[in-house]
């Protein structure tokens, strides 16, 4: 994973809009969710809703699959793991002993 990739994954979770759909995405695990029961859960109009998943889908952090006439939406939560592995390797790595990020 490199820095643009990183930087991608954290702007998007740094939008509060975003980082509410991830999280609600989250708590629906495997099942996800429709496209619209996103936007009735959460109060956002679809226009935006779209703008805000459009987003999360270009950072990889959801994945859409398409039913009949509906997309239904899911948590991918690999790039924020990897992003989360990265920081964790880098961890005072220029400290002589690396004992402070445990």
């Amino acid at each position: 994973m490199n820095d643009i990739t990183i930087v991608k994954v954290l702007t998007e979770l740094g939008n509060e809009s975003r980082l509410s759909i991830f999280r609600l995405l989250i708590k629906h695990g495997s099942e996800g969710l429709i496209v619209g029961e996103i936007g009735t859960e959460l109060n956002i109009a679809p226009s935006t809703l779209n703008f805000h998943l459009k987003g999360l889908f270009e950072a990889s952090l959801i994945k859409q699959v398409k039913e009949s006439r509906s997309i239904r939406s899911f948590a991918n939560l690999e790039p924020l793991k990897n992003v989360l592995d990265i920081l964790q390797l880098e961890c005072c790595s220029e400290m002589q002993e690396n004992d402070c990020c445990d």
